[in-house]
Order: C-alpha cells, then structure tokens, then sequence
C-alpha cells in the first residue's frame, strides 16, 4: 500500500525508534512493550492510513512513556506525526470517573475538541482495541474499569467517527467481560443462526 520510498524509510525510522525507546519495558503479558505499538501500527496499515499515521502508530506511547519530547518528533518526522501523536497522549490523560451518561458525554466532546485531526482518534481507537484485546492479563477490577470506559467513551466515538467493525469489536469485548454470562449466552444463540443459515444455503444449492 504504501509505495513511496521516503514513505516506507520514514516509518521503519519510526519502528526504530519505538522498539529503543520501549527497550526494558514490558506488557502485563510478559511481552516485550514494543509489540503493543506494532500491533497498532499494523492494524493502522490494514485500514490504509496514511504512512504519517502508522508512524504515530508506532510513536503513539513515547511521549508518555519515554523521555521523547514532541520537539524531537517533530524534528524527525514532522508536525503531523507530531500532533498526532500528542493528541494521543492527551486523550489518555483521561479517565473515566463516574458512570453518569453526561460525565461521559463531557469526556466526548473533550476528546472530539482535543482532536483537530481524525487521525489522532483514529490510532487512540486502534489503541484501545489492542488493549482491550490483551484485557485479560490485567486484574478483575481493572478489567471492569477499562470496560466501563471503553463503552462510555470509546465505542461512541467509533461510532460517531464510522468505525463500525471496530465499534462492534470493543462492544463485543466490554460484554465479556462485563457480562460474560449474557455473552456466552448470545454466542450460542448465534452459532445456531449461523449453523442453520449454512444448512438453509447447502439445502438450496442442492435442490
């Protein structure tokens, strides 16, 4: 997909400089830390970003977690990495406090003014899917938390911004584990439609 030269040097440098920066760090998995920015940068590509935005893909933690300072990115690979980046690292100052439906509406409409760019909530939303994709290695009660904000403030926003698949995924996600026994329930329910919508098909093709 992304075929210019400079494109593709830019965004190996960005790897390069995720993969030294997070260099010691570790995920609660045990994994390495680098492979949470890969994973975002790589599920980035698959939507056919910008390369600047699988770069921020890659970058979207340094600011937060390294001694990286914005200037340097923007020396590097440009104010639009830059920001994006930044903006990132905005949104995550924020928590979900409370599970009143205006105090997450307020938290929308911080996110969607901080973001002058849709990319910035692009990657945060790619963000929180890996992570709530990897859920599983935190606490309970951290688990609960993190859904509860996913559902609050992130799921609207995918919605708000057409991210339907991904809208779908962290809806999914939050259900398991906020009620994994409705979850479990509603697999069943649809295996079964799928497993007769299958025979229906077979059963018409042959006759």
């Amino acid at each position: 997909y992304v075929k210019s030269k400079n494109s593709i040097d830019l965004i190996v440098k960005s790897y390069e400089l995720a993969k030294k920066q997070h260099e010691g760090q570790f995920r609660k998995s045990g994994d390495p830390y680098i492979q949470h920015p890969i994973e975002v940068a790589y599920m980035l590509a698959c939507l056919k970003v910008s390369p600047e935005t699988i770069c921020a893909g890659f970058l979207h933690d340094v600011l937060e977690d390294t001694e990286i300072t914005k200037e340097r990115i923007v020396k590097d690979f440009g104010p639009d990495v830059a920001d994006i980046v930044d903006g990132v690292t905005k949104i995550g100052k924020l928590k979900y406090l409370t599970k009143e439906r205006a105090l997450a509406k307020t938290h929308q409409k911080i996110l969607l003014a901080m973001a002058k760019d849709i990319r910035v909530i692009l990657v945060k939303l790619i963000d929180r899917v890996h992570n709530m994709r990897t859920l599983e290695f935190k606490a309970q009660k951290k688990q609960q938390r993190s859904a509860l904000e996913t559902l609050s403030i992130y799921v609207p926003l995918a919605y708000f911004i057409g991210a339907f698949r991904l809208k779908c995924e962290l809806e999914d996600i939050c259900l398991s584990y906020l009620k994994p026994e409705v979850y479990e329930d509603l697999n069943l329910k649809s295996e079964r439609v799928r497993k007769n919508y299958i025979k229906c098909i077979t059963e018409t093709e042959n006759t």
